[in-house]
């Protein structure tokens, strides 16, 4: 079962089309992690932030349903359109982060696959998250992160300090220290591994985190 949402949400255009070429591109080793992230799920699952939905076709047999948050019209057009043959029941839902439409305690697991760079503000889409998953429920994540040495560490600082990195990333600040905001959001991190990657040739490789936080 699939719904279509009703409203515009966030618009990035240009951004929205650009990351569905890049998806049609990635590298293999990000299609692994990927897999990597939603192995094991089980349950009713939130994802944040889906894009064109290039997880779907991902998720376990045991995922019962996948609620897909999408808020830019052209990105949740497409995983729309990706729903549809999934084997897992998927609906995509029109929502932002920071104001989740669901009730307390409903779901199993939530996933955050390279979004949390995005959100306008980590502690309230966490804490969003946390809201939302029942007691023992996990957060799998996989993004990209800060770096600790230079002289990457000083090119992601400009990057996010910049207007023209966010306008052109649909927002995405490279500079975030992503692991300590989902500790700080009250999750209990059981299981992180940072790894760099670069997303496609014309990028350095920057570095990733993946792994599984759960709510106490």
């Amino acid at each position: 079962m699939t719904s279509m949402p009703t409203s515009d949400g966030v618009r990035n255009p240009f951004f929205a089309r650009l990351y569905t070429r890049m998806v049609a591109n990635e590298p293999a080793e990000q299609g692994a992690h990927r897999r990597e992230t939603l192995a094991g799920l089980t349950g009713r699952v939130l994802e944040l932030g889906a894009g064109n939905g290039r997880n779907f076709s991902l998720y376990p047999s045991e995922v019962t349903e996948v609620v897909a948050v999408e808020p830019e019209p052209f990105l949740r057009e497409r995983a729309f359109e990706a729903a549809q043959t999934a084997s897992t029941t998927v609906r995509v839902v029109d929502a932002v982060a920071d104001a989740l439409p669901f009730e307390d305690e409903s779901f199993d697991a939530a996933v955050a696959c390279l979004v949390l760079c995005t959100v306008p503000d980590q502690a309230v889409a966490l804490g969003e998250l946390r809201r939302v998953l029942r007691p023992g429920g996990a957060l799998r994540f996989y993004e990209h992160v800060h770096a600790r040495r230079q002289p990457l560490r000083g090119f992601l600082e400009f990057a996010d300090r910049s207007s023209l990195w966010p306008r052109i990333g649909g927002g995405c600040h490279p500079a975030r220290e992503t692991l300590a905001a989902i500790e700080a959001a009250g999750f209990a991190v059981e299981d992180s591994r940072r790894f760099p990657l670069a997303p496609t040739p014309l990028l350095p490789a920057i570095p990733h985190i993946l792994g599984v936080a759960r709510r106490p």
